[in-house]
């Protein structure tokens, strides 16, 4: 029924837009933090590393966007880093 009003009309098309943008982030920032702990796990450190300066550009962007909370995309950056720092060890 609010489906017929102007109003509800736009904030769905606004919502469908936004969804599909952040499904496009969230998706892009998983695949990069995927990688890091592929390689972290393989024991690989120069491309964890190389990863992982990717991997905090994409959770630094998702964090501006607003997708992801500040303080969530530092905590990862923060455990990921951690990891990849081990490896040098």
């Amino acid at each position: 029924m609010a489906d017929r009003h102007p109003s509800a009309i736009k904030r769905n098309r606004q919502n469908e837009k936004r969804r599909e943008r952040n499904r496009v982030i969230v998706s892009r920032m998983r695949s990069q933090v995927r990688k890091v702990r592929t390689a972290v796990a393989n024991s690989d450190t120069g491309v964890a590393e190389t990863e992982l300066r990717v991997a905090i550009k994409e959770l630094q962007k998702a964090a501006t966007k607003g997708v992801l909370h500040k303080n969530a995309a530092n905590r990862r950056v923060a455990r990921l880093s951690r990891a990849v720092a081990a490896l040098g060890k």
